[in-house]
This record gives C-alpha cells, sequence and structure tokens, in this order.
C-alpha cells in the first residue's frame, strides 16, 4: 500500500533559496476533490532543465483499521494513501483542461536533513503564498523545521493544494487572507 507521510509548513522570507536543489515549474487541476479527503489529480511537471512530464494521482485517507496510527494531531505527520502513475503529456493536457480546479507553482527541491523537504512558491490566485513540505519514511519520524517554518501547517484542509484550487486565497475574506500573511511577513 502507498503511504504519503508529510508535514506541512507556511514558510516566512528567502533563507530556504540556499538549500535549493532544483526548480520545477508545475501546473496541476483536480479531477475529483471530495471533503472526506478523496483526490483525483492531474500534475504537469517542467524541471528547469529537462522534458515536462505528466503524472495521475490518487489520493485517499487511510483506512479505518489503520487510521489511528496516522491521525495528524498537532505536530505529527499526516498520512494518507497515495497512488501515482505516469501518463503521455498529452493526455495530462487534455486531463487539466477537464478540471474546473487548478493551480500553478514552483517547486524546489531543498537539501535538508530529517526527510524529503521541497518548497511550493505559489503562482497567480494564490501568490504570495509559500509552503514547505517534508515527506517521511515513518509517522514517529522526528522533524526539526528550519527557523523560516513558521507555523506547522499539517492537517490544515483550507491550505492542502486541492482547497487551494477550489478556493484560492484570492478568494479568501480579506481579513482572513491578510492574517495568514501576516503570519509570514
Amino acid at each position: 500500500m502507498a503511504l504519503e507521510i508529510e508535514r506541512r509548513f507556511l514558510v516566512r522570507g528567502v533563507q530556504w533559496r540556499g538549500h535549493v536543489l532544483r526548480q520545477t515549474t508545475i501546473r496541476q487541476g483536480y479531477l475529483v476533490t471530495e471533503a472526506q479527503g478523496l483526490t483525483l489529480r492531474v500534475r504537469l511537471a517542467r524541471p528547469l532543465q529537462g522534458a515536462e512530464t505528466a503524472t495521475l494521482t490518487l489520493k485517499a485517507p487511510v483506512p479505518r483499521q489503520q487510521a489511528a496510527a496516522a491521525a495528524a494531531p498537532a505536530g505529527q505527520p499526516l498520512a494518507r494513501l497515495e497512488f501515482e502513475y505516469p501518463i503521455p503529456t498529452a493526455d495530462g493536457e487534455d486531463l487539466l483542461a477537464l478540471g474546473d480546479h487548478r493551480l500553478i507553482k514552483t517547486r524546489y527541491d531543498l537539501d535538508l536533513a530529517g526527510g524529503d523537504w521541497v518548497l511550493d512558491v505559489f503562482g497567480g490566485v494564490n501568490a504570495p503564498l509559500v509552503v514547505a513540505e517534508v515527506e517521511l519514511d515513518r509517522v514517529d519520524c522526528p522533524v526539526h523545521p528550519p527557523v523560516w517554518c513558521v507555523q506547522d501547517i499539517t492537517g490544515r484542509r483550507d491550505l492542502s493544494n486541492a482547497a487551494l484550487a477550489r478556493r484560492p486565497l484570492s478568494d479568501w475574506p480579506e481579513e482572513a487572507r491578510q492574517a495568514l500573511l501576516a503570519e509570514v511577513s
């Protein structure tokens, strides 16, 4: 069973730039998003150098018998089932056009210890949001976020990629948007 285990953080400043290994422009759209956490996503990714690729990804909650071990209380990773498959780029373009909910971002792979770290700089209607994520091998892996990771947003559904595609930051009430951005100013 494919399991994604991650922690997510709001980012302040640009100190992270010294840790960049790779840069990729991502366009993604959601074909299915359910309140219970099931999503079907298409992603087109173009590295700074190299050819564009396309993937189809299904994410789902962990089955009930495993849910206790995968819960995301404050300061704990979020675990979900994740099934990801490469698809032809032309199919990815066609599927992206079908989705009503899309987002764009630039992803940076980082050279930080303690898991696979990436940082997403959102563009378009979700700018200027910046989020760092670390994928872990186990739910109980300790995480030591860098100082520029200013708030743990693991489990905040309103800041998931699927939620930001459905209801981008620009559509948030001004007070809510300003409160979020004040945390990273």
